[in-house]
């Protein structure tokens, strides 16, 4: 099996890290326009009761897991046209 050279550890290093800060932002970004969504539209005014709470949470949930599974094409291109700026050899 063949080992890698320093030129390519370094790469994936970098190739990691690179997803690491793309993922942070798509994570920064998915809340701040969640936390604002859910301003604008003053969604606590919904909550009645313990009902009410218990469904907030989880529909809170899942519009944050939209927002940040939209990004999903974005990081990928970003991080492919990262990886093909590099230099393997």
């Amino acid at each position: 099996m063949a080992q890698l050279t320093q030129m390519e550890i370094a790469n994936w290093l970098a190739i990691y890290v690179g997803v690491g800060l793309c993922c942070a932002l798509a994570v920064s970004l998915s809340v701040a326009v969640l936390l604002g969504q859910l301003v604008q539209e003053r969604a606590w005014r919904q909550i009645h009761g313990v009902r009410g709470a218990a469904l907030f949470l989880p529909r809170t949930w899942w519009r944050w897991q939209k927002l940040y599974l939209l990004s999903t094409p974005v990081t990928l291109c970003i991080v492919a046209w990262f990886a093909a700026t590099l230099r393997w050899s």
